[in-house]
């Protein structure tokens, strides 16, 4: 049930791979939004795994 071409392969893999950065994005943004929130301003960096 995968891909039927290796292109097909690297176009799905691209679209994942830029949805996930995409989703990263936006939770990060999110955190620092409740950081600065929670300590007056200050935000944190969190560290990306």
């Amino acid at each position: 049930m995968g891909p039927d071409s290796d292109r097909a392969a690297l176009i799905y893999q691209h679209a994942t791979r830029d949805a996930d950065q995409k989703i990263a994005d936006a939770l990060s943004a999110r955190v620092e939004t409740e950081q600065r929130k929670n300590d007056g301003g200050t935000a944190v960096p969190v560290p990306v795994s």
